[in-house]
């Protein structure tokens, strides 16, 4: 492919840092190597190499939204500064197709002596706007922000999340093609949020995204393609939802330490959700939602420390009919049965339904059943969970549901057996469902008056 087909292009690049132990070091090192090297001695050294980007290769098409995910100090942020320009590489080479617009640490752009007007002029100006173009934006700029009368005060004197409101709105309102983000939502408030969620959403349908972001569950929201950095080096780049779970396992196994040791469940994926769902369709008739379940646990991926083996998991109707077709508010049992290989104090066992993406929709654990009680679970006990509840009124497509056993409690515990995807409910919907997870209700009615008397009344 040309470069043309792709909005950014980063071919083998590197950076290499010097760090210096004193600021003495610094100035030996700028003096001595050319002093000596004119009577032909090899000078010493006064500092040492960190790397922080390893010859890193992506190639981003035009019009996706790519996450970047990894631990603190990984290379994420130095990636993105270099494809913004405001780092060169040592080596390898960046090109951008189409306007870019970024936001990179808070406040990074702004003169802090500078009032927000004067640093949105100054901004969207670099970005390529031009004044009139400013002034006919300004008040979008600013109804965007949100910040009142500040927006003529000097920016040293904004909140942290004033700063974000007020570099957010400069770049949603520039005409950009190319969308960079890094950790900027973390510290805008819930209404702030949902605005700028609103707008990432819509420039995605003809944009490029690449978001920088600690928060898994928005990542795989956002994107369908994740590259996980650590040390300045690609680990893994590929399918969001592959891509978060061998992180987040990864993670965890960094939290965990010495103490268990994570296993994966199988090397790698064989098959996506998608793939590992059937073509076959069950016409629809009656339900207006309905759900086929699949188990999945023979080729689900996950790990264990092999301290417990989660021997089934299933769903089940409360009035016993057996069916593998469920439907939007059936009252349902959902059982997972797990064996002990060791003596665990405090056992958890839970669940979480999820979309395509990954996103966490609803779930449920044990931990308040036994909270506050003794519950030792010995080598060789068998233990079951059951958990009753309502199927709400699902969207088409596939679902996926995790299986866990822990032992701790919800702020300290291990994994010792976690099935990302154990049962796999594919949903078939009749009825256009509002939101992500829709509720059976109980009544809806429209009632038509006329001089305070009814006329014309409906009911479902």
């Amino acid at each position: 492919m040309f470069f043309k087909d792709f909005a950014i292009t980063i071919e083998n690049i590197s950076l290499i840092y010097e760090i210096y132990d004193k600021p003495i070091d610094q100035l030996k090192q700028f003096l001595f190597p050319r002093l000596l090297r004119t009577f032909g001695i090899k000078s010493d050294e006064y500092f040492r190499t960190h790397t922080a980007i390893d010859n890193v290769t992506i190639k981003i098409h035009k019009g996706e939204t790519i996450g970047i995910i990894g631990k603190n100090g990984s290379g994420k942020s130095t990636l993105l500064q270099l494809v913004c320009g405001i780092l060169s590489p040592q080596d390898g080479m960046i090109k951008i197709n189409g306007k870019l617009a970024a936001i990179l640490e808070l406040g990074a752009g702004f003169n802090p002596e500078f009032t927000g007007r004067e640093n949105v002029y100054m901004n969207a100006e670099l970005l390529g706007l031009n004044k009139s173009q400013i002034d006919q934006r300004f008040q979008q700029i600013a109804n965007f922000a949100d910040i009142g009368s500040y927006i003529d005060q000097p920016v040293k004197f904004y909140s942290s999340g004033m700063y974000v409101r007020l570099a957010f709105a400069i770049i949603a309102h520039v005409d950009a093609d190319i969308l960079i983000i890094d950790e900027a939502l973390a510290v805008g408030d819930a209404i702030f949020t949902q605005k700028c969620m609103r707008f990432i959403r819509s420039f995605k349908q003809n944009g490029t995204i690449l978001f920088v972001s600690h928060d898994i569950s928005s990542v795989k929201n956002l994107c369908t393609r994740a590259i996980w950095i650590d040390g300045g080096k690609i680990k893994l780049d590929g399918n969001v939802t592959e891509v978060c779970d061998a992180y987040m396992q990864d993670s965890l196994q960094h939290l965990y330490g010495d103490s268990v040791t994570l296993n994966p469940l199988i090397e790698k994926p064989t098959l996506s959700v998608d793939e590992k769902l059937s073509d076959e369709r069950k016409e629809v008739i009656i339900y207006k939602s309905t759900a086929e379940l699949k188990n999945n646990m023979h080729i689900s991926d996950g790990w264990t420390t092999g301290a417990v083996t989660i021997s089934s998991v299933k769903i089940e109707r409360i009035d016993g009919t057996d069916t593998e077709i469920f439907s939007g508010g059936d009252e349902v049992e959902l059982t997972i049965v797990a064996k002990c290989n060791e003596t665990l104090d405090r056992p958890i066992l839970g669940f979480i339904l999820k979309d395509r993406l990954g996103q966490e929709l609803f779930g449920e654990n044990t931990f308040y059943v036994t909270k506050g009680k003794e519950c030792i679970a010995l080598n060789g006990q068998e233990l079951e969970a059951k958990f009753i509840f309502r199927l709400p009124m699902l969207q088409d497509g596939n679902y996926s549901i995790m299986a866990s056993f822990a032992s701790g409690d919800p702020y300290n515990h291990i994994h010792h057996h976690y099935i990302h995807d154990a049962l796999i409910l594919q949903v078939h919907s009749s009825n256009i469902r509002f939101g992500i997870v829709g509720i059976p209700f109980d009544s809806v009615s429209l009632n038509i008056y006329r001089n305070q008397e009814s006329i014309m009344s409906f009911r479902l």
